[in-house]
């Protein structure tokens, strides 16, 4: 008995199987690809914390302002992290390529809409240089 003729019969057979597999296939999904461009657009702008600069020459473009806040009682507590992501998008739209923090403040008390708040202030910059 030939043993290459199972290992060709089987091999066949998976190529007949997953043939029907290979039907065209669409997906659907609700996120817009603008809506994404505008997720990342943050990730663009180095972040320089309290008391960094960045080397070489820059412009400041601008004073930015972040801010987190947590809705409800039992909502998703404020974060600074949040804040600094906040000052970064709004460095985007100055056309910073650099946000260079000043101050961070988190208040785990009440104040206005907010039961807890986090607010990041920065300076949009824009460097000559990727660093």
């Amino acid at each position: 008995m030939n043993a290459s003729r199972p290992v060709f019969s089987l091999a066949i057979s998976s190529a007949i199987l997953l043939s029907g597999c290979a039907s065209e296939y669409t997906f659907n999904s609700n996120l817009d690809a603008k809506a994404i461009d505008d997720y990342f657009k943050p990730g663009n702008v180095v972040l320089y914390k309290e008391n960094q600069r960045p080397k070489g020459s820059f412009e400041v473009l601008g004073l930015v302002e972040g801010e987190s806040c947590q809705q409800t009682a039992d909502g998703v507590p404020a974060s600074i992290a949040d804040a600094r992501t906040a000052a970064r998008k709004q460095a985007v739209e100055l056309g910073a390529n650099g946000l260079m923090i000043k101050k961070c403040l988190l208040t785990e008390q009440q104040v206005d809409n907010c039961y807890s708040q986090a607010i990041c202030v920065g300076q949009a910059i824009k460097t000559a240089t990727e660093q």
